[in-house]
């Protein structure tokens, strides 16, 4: 089928059409949802069991392992992380990158069945366990509310009530509060009043477990009407709480207020701590339904919050440390904005190369193609963000390389005076199957990616579907609506200038000369070809390496770790202290802090710390992203001198999955702690000992500090006294024991017993703890039945990784790449004579980056198949196959030389740039080959290769320096800069050389004779 000519005879359909997509294309621009970044899956859930009293070794074996062992039974699984603290287990389970869409959901459900079955095997006073599978979940609002004067329980109070409203706007899944202290109830009875009557704890425990229990009465028929019977009797106040009666003794009724003091406070020690700008705040997270458009919610929420204003109580502020809704805005603002300087750029290279009106037609060829791409993203979901906008920019020089061929065609023939129908005609029956079979080519240079399924495949997944939707379009565009442009818009030459050739000016006759040379002396050019790609194998051994690049966004991390133990309160203080430091800083514009644990997932490659009281992190807001590099050098050197027990580092937030500090990372497996922690020792001090790393730390931690009574058997026996009891006593005397729930409107309060602020003042007052003894049938101090108090170190931490315990020793680079460090590190680590029964791997950025490059190039085989195919196919040929394909490794000339002139390091954007050149460099040469197949059938061999390349001249060149100008608004994008140099640098390079090579290579593997010297 003749479809230019199709094309051109329906003019009127083609145009209507043309003008259906522009119109199609503005509405789907406008209607596309935005992103910053694009979303990846978090396919992780924790599974968080309880076992008060237990030491971490005992929840590793009685709570952690049985659950593990049930968990790995699941086929979905990957791999299985386990935390165990004092009286706490936490499971990280991630599932396979396989597991995709709602496959996680199942997974998840299933993960929930596995983790029941494991209930029964757990010990007593272990559990339930909870599955926590909203892991992932991102608040893209993230607030500190603060209030100057106000009490805690106001400004919680207003943070409530704010919830309230915000959860009810439309596209709003989720209103977390962070840092909001639990109210608590406190009875701290009279140990003296308690042995005077006789009255045990746990009689008052009693009481206050079924004061407020909920118990259905049933109902019972009155009339015609079924009542329901509800006794009354809760406690509806403090008052009424006080006034529980207890117990009876000699006709005096004896109540709660007689023998405790009960008063309303907070959970002590708090959980969770959060200060803004040196002010108490509490955190207010917001997240999207899923599918929803944040940047719609993200006004809904912020027109709410203008009509609740005038009720805001004064000095009450709402300090947003993430408002993506105003980020995603700016950021595809920005997106669009290279993508239009992009196109300009593309547009003005083609008037200046090929006429305003070559260039104008090609130009709206291009809007077109563009457009039409902006619909099939619509239809498929896929959004404005950085990698689809980026995507295009790419593929600008390709979307127009097709185009460039047909109009570029259709002028040489009309110079030669063939007929605007017949020259379009011509041209496109030609080259259409070898563009087509090029342009698919190109297409599966960037497939690889589109079918990687870990999550740096879903989070560049777009990119392919990008260059797939836009590629095809251009083909179908090529052939159908540039030769009717060509045909109605083209100026024909005047038949003087008609017979004059159009590849004879002075760009032609050198390119003809120096091509000449190089077939007649054909072992010397390949002979320079082979030096230069030695040189640059070479070279690429000083290449920079990485794997995601560090985001632009104007925030950045401090991490702080106290010694394993200290008090939240004292880790607090010490915060307060870097706090004020840091505010003081130039650029430095706000700063966040929590303590006892990470905040709210408020961006998706933030990864909350597991709770903590060691822990804490400060959030600092910059004016000038730029300035991170030297402000968290800074603040690294001053921190750590001013909190000389803290481990202190500060890290910029990165592009993409696998971010985070401790970016390089060993994993010690063994079954021994002791051992584990000697050979941690080691690798600590081989991370030290380079002078390019920070930060270094192992995720053990060091032992904390126990005392444990030691009971005297006999004595405790005599008084009827028993490990536990000593064991509760000792919990109720310090932190307290829950004895029962307070109503208090809809919120249910706990109840904790404690001792008197004067009794668990000091800890050398835990041999007065009092315990019951039913013997006596009085209090008796525990000193009575323990031989004393041993004092000891114990692990406070211990983690397992593949059912194994396992100690996690990290570092960070002072500058530079992971990578570079990691590379001088690891022989030394792995010199490291291990006991039998232990290992070391590697974690981290190498880690991340090798699953990344394994589930990329898992698919590379299959694609390259198929690319060597169609290669095969458009010739019917093996010669011509082989030379396009010895052209491919030409791009590594050039590469290599752009990285190293850039200090850009090869990342994972980076190689797949570099896979994504193959395709257009055999592009390039189908189209030269292609040329010299249709010469060769009139003119000799020699004459065609040389002819033939000649003419292609133009539109491979045009192709090329578009694409690579087209990519100048790359070059100030932190993500895209590695892979915008890779793909500019290699294809100048490998374009320039395949107009020599390609047609060298042919002359070889044809055996054509050098021309005559008379002949040149």
């Amino acid at each position: 089928m003749d479809i230019a000519k199709a094309a051109i005879e329906n003019r009127t359909l083609t145009y209507v059409t043309t003008l259906l997509v522009v119109v199609g294309g503005v509405i789907a621009f406008l209607n596309l949802g935005r992103l910053e970044d694009p979303e990846f899956t978090i396919k992780r859930a924790l599974v968080v069991t309880q076992y008060p009293g237990a030491t971490a070794h005992e929840v590793e074996a009685e709570v952690s392992d049985p659950i593990e062992e049930a968990v790995q039974a699941m086929g979905k699984v990957k791999e299985i992380k386990s935390r165990s603290s004092r009286g706490r287990s936490t499971l990280e389970v991630e599932m396979k990158s396989d597991v995709i869409g709602d496959a996680v959901t199942q997974a998840f459900d299933d993960l929930r069945d596995k983790v029941n079955d494991a209930q029964g095997r757990l010990p007593p006073g272990a559990g339930p366990s909870v599955v926590e599978d909203d892991f992932g979940d991102v608040y893209g609002i993230f607030m500190a509310i603060t209030g100057e004067g106000y009490s805690k329980q106001e400004l919680k109070d207003h943070a409530e009530a704010l919830k309230r409203e915000l959860v009810q706007v439309q596209g709003v899944a989720k209103v977390r509060l962070f840092a909001d202290r639990q109210e608590t109830i406190y009875v701290e009875p009279n140990r003296d009043r308690l042995s005077n009557l006789g009255i045990s704890v746990d009689r008052i425990a009693g009481r206050l477990r079924t004061q407020n229990i909920v118990v259905d009465a049933g109902r019972v028929r009155v009339g015609d009407s079924h009542i329901s019977v509800r006794p009354s009797g809760a406690t509806a106040s403090l008052d009424d709480l006080r006034s529980i009666l207890i117990a009876s003794q000699g006709g005096r009724q004896i109540f709660l207020e007689d023998i405790a003091t009960v008063r309303r406070g907070y959970a002590a020690p708090p959980r969770a701590l959060m200060r803004y700008d040196g002010e108490p705040a509490i955190g207010l997270g917001v997240s999207t339904v899923d599918g929803g458009n944040v940047v719609t919610m993200g006004r809904a929420v912020k027109a709410r919050l203008d009509e609740l204003k005038a009720d805001r109580p004064v000095g009450i502020e709402y300090n947003y440390i993430n408002f993506q809704a105003e980020d995603v805005s700016e950021a595809v603002s920005g997106f669009v904005w290279n993508l239009v300087t992009a196109i300009a750029i593309v547009i003005v290279v083609l008037l200046l190369a090929m006429g305003w009106r070559s260039g104008l037609l090609m130009g709206f060829v291009l809007a077109v193609t563009v457009l039409g791409t902006f619909i099939l993203m619509y239809a498929t979901d896929v959004v404005l963000q950085r990698i689809s906008l980026g995507a295009l920019i790419i593929a600008l020089g390709m979307l127009v390389d097709n185009a460039v061929v047909i109009v570029d065609g259709i002028l040489t023939r009309l110079k030669e005076g063939r007929e605007r129908v017949a020259a379009a005609s011509e041209i496109v029956e030609q080259t259409k199957w070898p563009l087509f079979g090029a342009t698919a080519v190109a297409i599966l240079g960037f497939a690889a990616i589109g079918t990687s399924s870990d999550s740096s495949g879903e989070f560049l997944g777009s990119l392919f579907l990008v260059i797939l939707y836009s590629l095809s379009l251009s083909w179908v565009l090529s052939v159908t609506l540039a030769p009717l442009l060509g045909v109605d818009f083209l100026k024909k030459p005047d038949p003087d200038e008609a017979v004059e050739s159009a590849h004879d000016g002075p760009v032609y006759t050198v390119y003809r000369r120096l091509l000449q040379g190089a077939i007649n002396y054909r072992w010397v050019t390949v002979a320079v070809i082979t030096v230069l790609m030695g040189l640059s194998m070479w070279g690429s051994g000083f290449v920079k390496q990485s794997f995601f690049p560090d985001s632009t966004r104007p925030q950045f991390l401090v991490d702080v770790w106290m010694p394993q133990g200290t008090h939240i309160r004292d880790t607090e203080d010490a915060v307060k202290e870097a706090e004020q430091y840091v505010q003081g800083l130039d650029a430095v514009t706000h700063v966040s802090s929590v303590v006892g644990q990470g905040a709210l997932r408020f961006v998706l490659p933030y990864s909350p710390e597991r709770p903590n009281s060691s822990y804490a992190q400060l959030i600092v807001d910059v004016d000038d992203w730029r300035k991170i590099a030297s402000l968290k050098d800074s603040v690294d050197a001053r921190l750590s001198a001013m909190l000389p027990r803290a481990n202190v580092y500060a890290f910029p937030f990165v592009f993409g999955p696998g971010g985070g500090n401790g970016r390089i990372q060993a994993r010690i497996s063994g079954p021994n702690p002791d051992s584990l922690r000697a050979i941690a020792q080691r690798v600590e001090g081989i991370f030290r000992a380079h002078d390019n790393t920070k930060a270094v730390r192992n995720d053990w931690r060091n032992r904390v500090e126990v005392t444990r009574p030691q009971v005297a058997e006999d004595a405790a026996s005599a008084l009827g006294v028993t490990r536990p009891d000593v064991a509760r006593a000792v919990q109720r005397t310090f932190e307290g024991t829950r004895m029962g729930v307070y109503r208090r409107g809809e919120d249910l309060l706990p109840i904790m017993m404690r001792a008197p602020s004067e009794e668990r003042a000091r800890a050398s007052n835990m041999k007065n703890a009092q315990v019951w003894s039913p013997v006596a049938g009085a209090y008796v101090p525990i000193r009575q039945v323990v031989s004393g108090f041993e004092t000891g170190f114990e692990d406070g931490i211990v983690w397992r990784y593949k059912r194994a315990p396992t100690v996690s020793v990290y570092a960070d680079p002072i500058s530079g790449t992971a990578t570079s460090v990691f590379q001088q590190v690891r022989p030394t680590v792995e010199k490291l004579s291990l006991p039998r029964g232990y290992d070391i791997e590697w974690g981290g950025q190498y880690e991340n980056s090798n699953e990344a490059n394994a589930s990329l190039f898992s698919a590379v085989p299959i694609f390259f198949v198929l690319m060597v195919l169609i290669t095969v196919a458009l010739f019917n040929a093996l010669r011509q196959p082989l030379i396009i394909w010895l052209t491919v490794p030409l791009a590594l000339i050039g590469v290599v030389a752009g990285l190293l002139a850039t200090g850009a390091a090869f990342g994972f954007t980076a190689l797949l740039g570099f896979l994504s050149l193959s395709g257009l460099l055999i592009k390039n040469a189908v189209v030269v080959i292609d040329e010299i197949e249709i010469w060769k059938q009139d003119e000799s061999l020699y004459q065609a290769i040389v002819g033939a390349s000649v003419v292609r001249l133009r539109p491979v060149m045009m192709a090329s320096i578009t694409t690579a100008l087209g990519m100048i608004p790359l070059f100030t994008d932190a993500f895209f800069v590695a892979m915008a140099v890779t793909i500019t640098s290699g294809l100048l390079f490998a374009t320039v050389l395949t107009m020599i090579v390609v047609p060298v290579l042919y002359a070889i593997l044809f055996g054509v004779e050098r021309l005559p010297y008379s002949e040149r």
